[in-house]
């Protein structure tokens, strides 16, 4: 903790600055007026590109094409702190060897720190929402197609005691048939069912 003395020492030297004097320092200074453009909301700088900012975003909009309005936002935040790392960037150039403000230079390299760890968080819950979604899909279609296939093999099971049905009905009908056909009449020759069939088969096969 500082004591009486060291805070009146503070003070004391506080009045006697002047600001900065030269080039580096007064554009350094002038950043400073104008909060950095670190904090807050974010917003383009006077002496900003507008149109290499708007390139910047078209061209993370191509390369991860964002399906949902959050992925459309998540997009959005990495082009701001991508922006604003570079931000930093330059202006660590017009602070380095600035022996009025040594502690600009730190601050600028603790913005860009901290915007280029954003921008990486942002990438990677992209790329998670992303993956869960495309697992909620998988899973969704997985789904239908096991409804799909349950519903296939009710309808062949369906088939298949329909045909037992018409077997069974067949068989019950041929039996029928062939014991009235076979049945011997008084004065009359007992005629073999099959016989009988295949003899019907080729008048109707000789009528055709």
């Amino acid at each position: 903790m500082s004591t009486t003395a060291q805070i009146a020492a503070n003070q004391a030297n506080a009045q006697h600055s002047a600001g900065p004097v030269t080039e580096a320092g007064k554009a350094a200074s002038s950043q400073n007026r104008r909060i950095h453009g670190f904090t807050g909301r974010f917003g383009l700088m006077k002496d900003e590109n507008g149109e290499e900012y708007t390139a910047l975003i078209k061209a993370l909009i191509d390369e991860h094409k964002p399906a949902t309005v959050t992925e459309s936002i998540l997009v959005e935040k990495m082009a701001q702190h991508f922006w604003t790392a570079q931000r930093a960037i330059r202006l660590q150039s017009i602070s380095f060897g600035n022996v009025e403000h040594p502690r600009e230079l730190a601050l600028y390299l603790r913005y860009q720190t901290t915007h280029d760890r954003a921008f990486h968080k942002c990438l990677s819950d992209l790329l998670k929402l992303r993956a869960e979604r495309r697992k909620a899909l998988e899973t969704e279609k997985k789904a239908e197609i096991g409804f799909e296939s349950q519903k296939r093999k009710e309808e062949l099971h369906e088939a298949r005691v329909r045909l037992l049905n018409a077997q069974a009905e067949n068989k019950e009908m041929d039996t029928d048939i062939r014991g009235g056909i076979e049945a011997p009449l008084p004065g009359h020759v007992r005629i073999p069912y099959d016989a009988l069939k295949r003899t019907v088969k080729e008048a109707f096969r000789e009528a055709a």
